[in-house]
């Protein structure tokens, strides 16, 4: 299984549209207190569109609860991170069942570096250009998970359109007909 940790969120559309993607990859959620915004929020229900339904999420007042009830190979995104993802074996993980968090911090600070420094072994950084200091957190987690998917073979995802037919687009007419 694949967890998505937002350590204190602070802006509902990157939520949304978090748990949009948590939903397409069947990602469980989870969220640690204090949000930025209410769970009710508009803008949060507009970006996450009508997935936020169908989202497994759990929300923990602290990160020592959260940490308490959680156990599997952690990762955490920051920009000081030592190592990259693709170095990261999640096809180990995975394979001896072990279940894989991301854990991704507030867009305005990041994980406590308290957090981070219990885990140096485990912080990893997204590769860009050294003017950069970071990618926009939803960004970032669907990069994050979608390398977490095809290290574990896309296990239970569709390949195939499925809502409209694996051959969908054999049956459009041609411009000029």
């Amino acid at each position: 299984m694949i967890h998505i940790v937002l350590y204190e969120p602070e802006i509902p559309q990157n939520t949304g549209n978090i748990m949009r993607t948590c939903m397409a990859f069947n990602c469980q959620l989870h969220l640690i207190e204090p949000l930025g915004f209410k769970l009710d929020d508009k803008h949060l229900k507009r970006a996450g569109m009508d997935y936020i339904e169908e989202v497994f999420w759990t929300i923990y007042p602290d990160w020592e609860t959260f940490a308490a009830k959680n156990h599997g190979s952690m990762y955490f995104l920051t920009r000081y991170g030592f190592h990259t993802p693709e170095e990261c074996d999640f096809k180990k993980d995975y394979e001896s069942g072990e279940d894989i968090y991301l854990v991704f911090g507030k867009e305005s600070t990041g994980i406590d570096k308290a957090i981070l420094k219990q885990h140096l072994d485990r912080c990893i950084r997204i590769p860009m250009v050294p003017d950069a200091r970071s990618l926009n957190l939803s960004n970032c987690v669907a990069i994050l998970a979608y390398q977490v998917c095809v290290a574990t073979g896309f296990d239970g995802l569709s390949d195939r359109e499925v809502q409209k037919g694996a051959d969908f687009l054999l049956h459009i007419p041609e411009a000029n007909d």
